[in-house]
C-alpha cells in the first residue's frame, strides 16, 4: 500500500496458499474452542439436544429432595418439641409415638414393597434369633431382667466409666441383625455424620443405646419386643451399646452374656 502523496510503501504482506490456508485453520479452530466453552460453562448448552432432558431431570430430582428435607425438618422440631415437654416433665416419654409423621411411614412403606411371603420370613428369622440369643432361663432370679444379647460379635472395648466410656464396642460382620435387648418404645432414630444411625430404646427407666447401627429397621416411637430386630449391621463400624437404669450407668457385660 502507497502514500498517495508521497508514493511511498507504507506497508504490504505476501498471501500464499500456505498462509491463507493457516489462517483459516486457526479461525475455525478458535471458533470450535470458543463454542465449546459457551456450552460447557454457560447455560447454552441447554438449549442443544439431550441437554434439556438432562436439566429437568435434574430439576425433578432437586424438587424431590426439598420436600423430603421440609419434611424432615418438620419431623425434627416436632421431635425438638416433645424432648423440651419430657425435660420440664409435661409429658411421659412413653407418649413420644405420637410423633410418627404420616408421610414418613407412607414413604417407608413404599420403598420397602414388604409382601406376607417378606412378612413370614422375617417373623420366622426373629423367633430364630430370640430362640438363639435369649440368655436367661425362665426361672430368673427376682429383679434380674431379661435381657437379649443386641449383636452377635466380639467386644473390642469394654465400658470404662472412669474414662467417660459408657458403652462396649462390639466387632461385628456385614447385615447382622441389631436386636431389642428389651420391649420398649423407639424413643429416638437419628442419622449420624458418618452416615450410620444411632437408636434409642425405652422401656420405663430402662434405657438401651445402639451407636453406629447401619440401616434401621423401625421408626421413631415403634413398639418393639425383646428380640426383635430394629437394624442391621454394615460391617465397616463397630457397634456401641449403652444400658442406663434409670439414669444410673449400667455395665452391659455384667447383665448380658455375649
Amino acid at each position: 500500500m502507497l502514500d498517495d502523496l508521497t508514493l511511498r510503501e507504507v506497508f504490504h504482506f505476501r498471501v500464499s496458499l500456505l498462509g491463507a490456508i493457516s489462517v483459516i485453520t486457526l479461525s475455525i479452530l478458535s471458533l470450535i474452542v470458543l463454542l465449546s466453552v459457551l456450552i460447557v460453562y454457560t447455560p447454552l448448552r441447554n438449549i442443544l439436544p439431550g441437554y434439556s432432558a438432562s436439566l429437568r431431570q435434574q430439576l425433578i430430582q432437586e424438587s424431590a429432595r426439598v420436600d423430603s428435607l421440609q419434611s424432615d425438618l418438620a419431623i425434627q422440631r416436632q421431635y425438638l418439641d416433645v424432648i423440651k415437654q419430657l425435660t420440664a416433665g409435661d409429658i411421659q416419654s412413653d407418649s413420644v409415638q405420637s410423633l410418627d409423621s404420616l408421610q414418613r411411614i407412607e414413604r417407608t412403606q413404599i420403598a420397602e414393597q414388604r409382601n406376607e411371603a417378606t412378612d413370614a420370613f422375617m417373623a420366622q428369622y426373629e423367633q430364630k434369633e430370640k430362640d438363639r440369643l435369649l440368655l436367661f432361663d425362665n426361672a430368673l432370679p427376682t429383679g434380674v431382667r431379661r435381657l437379649y444379647r443386641p449383636v452377635r460379635g466380639t467386644i473390642v472395648q469394654p465400658a470404662r466409666p472412669d474414662l467417660h466410656i459408657y458403652g462396649v464396642t462390639i466387632h461385628t460382620t456385614k447385615n447382622e441383625n441389631v436386636l431389642a435387648s428389651t420391649r420398649g418404645t423407639i424413643l429416638s432414630v437419628e442419622r449420624m455424620e458418618d452416615n450410620t444411625f444411632s437408636l434409642i430404646l425405652q422401656d420405663g427407666v430402662y434405657v438401651t443405646i445402639y451407636r453406629h447401627v447401619g440401616k434401621a429397621l423401625k421408626q421413631q416411637g415403634a413398639q418393639v419386643e425383646g428380640g426383635e430386630s430394629i437394624g442391621l449391621t454394615d460391617g465397616d463400624h463397630d457397634i456401641i451399646i449403652e444400658l442406663w437404669d434409670g439414669g444410673k450407668f449400667v455395665n452391659p457385660e455384667e447383665v448380658i452374656v455375649w
